[in-house]
């Protein structure tokens, strides 16, 4: 055990110790913080038009249903945010595997204590710590709409576990083109075209039978997140997000053995 906290501990010094990482986790919590205030600047403008219109006083049983927090701010919040996931996620992931194989440094670490699979939880672990902590600080404008539309903490917390899991599906993907390649650019480039297509099936119903197009349906991100920005946390959508990291970690360590026969 003490070995593997060693492996974690330099995973995450090297993972903070780059540009890259310090950058992505501004982009996200910039991105969520400058989506958030739009939407909700266009949610002031709609409260102001009907105020507007009530004579100049305002009443909340005129305003459509539609027109609340959730709806307009916090929903389209999150929607942006799981495509800034996908987008920002594997510029992380690409470096994990590949970048030590294309210095040659992976034979080194194959020459300590540590087991394939010691190796292969310590990289991930450290991968999908820095994606909780790349949540935990977008997450805080988002919360405070859940919040103020009075949805309650259970809701603030189905939809982290969503994000949680949304982030570690994509990093799991990644993580596993960084595996199989030795370079970050085919790592990264490979991470977004296979993110991309599992987050949403339904571009390609249309170019498939029904039957078809309903067997893949099931296995896109996008309806599993919103399920859990709807509030909902199902058994079925933990273990469908477990699954990736599961698949990880086994191609993963595929990928290590082959190395080491090489």
């Amino acid at each position: 055990m003490t070995a593997l906290r060693a492996l974690v501990h330099k995973e995450l010094a090297v993972l903070f110790g780059s540009p890259m990482a310090w950058l992505t986790l501004a982009s996200i919590s910039l991105v969520t913080a400058l989506l958030f205030f739009d939407n909700l600047r266009i949610y002031n403008q709609i409260l102001f038009l009907y105020a507007s219109t009530t004579m100049g006083g305002f009443e909340s049983d005129t305003m459509p249903a539609y027109v609340n927090l959730r709806d307009q701010v916090f929903l389209p919040v999150m929607e942006t945010l799981a495509l800034t996931l996908v987008g920002l996620v594997p510029l992380v992931t690409m470096r994990v595997f590949a970048e030590e194989r294309a210095r040659g440094t992976d034979e080194l670490l194959a020459t300590t204590l540590l087991t394939p699979n010691q190796i292969v939880a310590g990289k991930l672990f450290a991968t999908y710590a820095f994606v909780a902590l790349a949540l935990a600080l977008s997450f805080v404008y988002p919360a405070t709409s859940i919040v103020r539309s009075g949805l309650g903490l259970g809701h603030l917390v189905a939809v982290y576990v969503g994000l949680f899991g949304l982030g570690t599906a994509i990093a799991s993907i990644g993580l596993v083109c960084s595996a199989f390649s030795s370079s970050q650019l085919i790592a990264a480039i490979s991470a977004y075209a296979v993110a991309f297509v599992f987050y949403d099936f339904r571009w390609m119903a249309q170019f498939l039978p029904e039957r078809a197009a309903a067997v893949i349906d099931p296995f896109s991100m996008h309806p599993r997140f919103g399920a859990f920005a709807e509030g909902l946390m199902r058994a079925d959508d933990l273990v469908y997000f477990a699954g990736y990291v599961l698949v990880a970690f086994a191609l993963a360590r595929l990928a290590l053995e082959q190395t080491r026969v090489r």
